[in-house]
């Protein structure tokens, strides 16, 4: 069954003015290749949204895609968050913009919290390469849900007892389709799971 879209954790958000982040732009550089490879984009018949991306901030914060915003071809500073706090033990997130952080945002904050050369993370959705790496690459236990502290533990085991440092790629056993990328960098990130969708190197995947 596919779980997403439905924020899991408590949310504290301050409505303002678009956001005028530079990492705006480079999330929407990178978006729209994902977007167009199918990796992120919108469930008619549930009538939801699925994958995001954010950038790592300075003092723990991030900037991330506005939950819902999965339909749009194109997004600008209207569609995005900056994350100012999250606290896992909590499961609580604060955040501004014009729209509400994505409600994978509790898992993106537990990713950053594992290494702090990590300055990117990429959630994406594909049955193709879930169905062909699951239990092959680092993979989530199938009884932990998206944007849960669960799932932020998970990822801390993951980072400790697997190849996920070194591969930047981990399934989401209990969140059907889900995959997660990460990097020192955007382009990074979105090239690691653009190249396995394209079957090609990441040298390769020059969008």
């Amino acid at each position: 069954m596919i779980d997403e879209g439905y924020t899991k954790f408590t949310v504290s958000w301050s409505e303002r003015s678009p956001l005028g982040h530079p990492a705006v732009a480079e999330l929407e550089r990178w978006r729209r290749p994902l977007f167009e490879a199918g990796l992120v984009g919108h469930y008619a018949n549930l009538n939801i949204g699925y994958g995001n991306l954010s950038v790592r901030d300075k003092g723990g914060r991030f900037v991330i895609s506005g939950t819902q915003t999965g339909h749009l071809p194109r997004t600008d500073r209207r569609h995005y968050a900056l994350v100012t706090r999250a606290n896992i033990d909590e499961n609580s997130v604060t955040c501004v913009g014009a729209t509400q952080a994505s409600s994978e945002s509790l898992t993106h904050a537990a990713i950053y919290e594992l290494d702090l050369s990590i300055n990117a993370v990429v959630h994406v959705h594909s049955s193709m390469l879930w169905e062909r790496l699951k239990h092959s690459a680092p993979t989530t236990r199938a009884d932990v849900a998206y944007g849960t502290p669960e799932m932020a533990s998970e990822f801390k085991r993951l980072y400790r007892e697997t190849s996920l440092p070194d591969t930047g790629v981990a399934v989401m056993g209990g969140h059907e389709s889900g995959l997660v990328s990460l990097g020192s960098s955007l382009q990074e990130a979105a090239r690691r799971i653009l190249s396995l969708h394209a079957g090609c190197s990441p040298r390769e995947v020059m969008r």
